[in-house]
């Protein structure tokens, strides 16, 4: 699989991972340094997660149609509770998340073009369905962050989307034909083996803004590949939301839904979001021992990563062993990968110094 070469250049520990934000008030208090890291001694010397939590300690999804509104309310949510505004993350997640200057070629991010989607949505490589399932790695990453952070410092994140609510979209591009019907099967087979691993968000609200509204905004935005995005498929993901996540997710954990108007009314969401009780859902009967076993595994990326791979044939996002070298030999050659971070390479008479 494509995503396999993503296992083999990321390394694995929290350090590259910590959320970068201009509302940030905490960070991840862990290191990839394994002796810094979180581990079971701390467990036994009495580490407990559920001693920061306080009212807010909660995991917020903010969702909606494309230009709902979501990102707004999202971070004036954030500012309002004390909360981490975590913004929804693109194909080039893992580049800001691993701080690289410039954002690596599209090679060692899925090999998927969001600008392509958009302006050929049924290209015959494939590109619809790799976009698909990188977004959801990606997603599932963030969402881990998410967690690490709130059982590391107490504080709550808010979100725009989950890998939750991803399937709005995968519903959205079959039925407008994008994808094929065992693409859809193979994204059901790994969402099912990697989100049962997560807790779902405590709180989702969902922005209802017009399929029609939200293609004139869209058409506004400026930019040429969103000018001429079908009405259909946007209507397509509000079906899939109201019909298929909302549904679904409210057994789960608590959802509020507001209009486009009503959703700028930030003082009355959050008076809404404090009068919920938070009694729904898995979140209530975890316990310490949960969070401990819980941060161990948001912790390593790796491992999370890792509950994505499932051994099936899709054309659109497997890859043979030989470009699998090329790409993982292409990606150590770029500056700064051939040693771990703080080693630098030395040539001289003497030879290669490690310093």
């Amino acid at each position: 699989m494509a995503l396999r070469f993503f296992r083999l250049v990321v390394p694995s520990g929290a350090a590259a991972w910590k959320p970068v934000s201009p509302m940030q008030t905490a960070k991840i208090h862990t290191s990839a340094v394994r002796n810094l890291r979180y581990g079971w001694l701390a467990y036994v010397m009495g580490e407990r997660a559920s001693s920061r939590f306080k009212e807010n300690s909660k995991i917020i999804s903010i969702d909606g149609n494309l230009a709902s509104g979501k990102g707004v309310l999202a971070q004036e949510l954030a500012e309002k509770l004390g909360m981490l505004y975590m913004p929804e993350p693109d194909t080039h997640y893992v580049d800001k998340m691993t701080k690289e200057k410039v954002p690596l070629d599209q090679a060692f991010n899925g090999n998927c073009s969001l600008e392509k989607f958009y302006l050929e949505p049924k290209a015959s490589d494939g590109n619809s369905y790799r976009l698909q399932a990188w977004m959801y790695l990606m997603r599932l990453l963030q969402y881990s962050d998410a967690v690490e952070h709130l059982l590391t410092t107490g504080q709550g994140v808010i979100l725009e989307r989950s890998p939750f609510s991803d399937v709005v979209f995968l519903e959205a591009m079959f039925k407008e034909g994008y994808i094929r019907k065992q693409c859809v099967n193979h994204y059901n087979e790994i969402k099912g083996i990697s989100i049962c691993e997560f807790l779902p968000p405590h709180l989702v609200i969902y922005v209802d803004s017009p399929a029609e509204e939200v293609q004139k905004k869209l058409k506004a935005s400026g930019k040429p590949y969103l000018q001429n995005v079908p009405l259909s498929y946007l209507k397509s993901i509000e079906t899939a939301y109201k019909k298929t996540f909302l549904p679904k997710i409210s057994e789960e954990a608590e959802v509020l839904t507001y209009g486009a108007v009503e959703a700028q009314d930030v003082e009355k969401v959050v008076e809404d979001i404090e009068c919920l009780k938070f009694q729904k859902g898995p979140w209530v009967n975890q316990n310490d021992v949960s969070f401990h076993h819980m941060r161990m595994l948001v912790e390593d990326k790796q491992r999370v990563t890792s509950l994505t791979s499932f051994p099936s044939f899709i054309p659109e996002i497997t890859i043979g062993a030989h470009e699998l070298d090329s790409t993982y030999y292409a990606f150590k050659s770029l500056p700064g990968k051939r040693y771990a971070e703080g080693y630098n390479e030395d040539v001289g008479d003497k030879g290669i110094w490690l310093k």
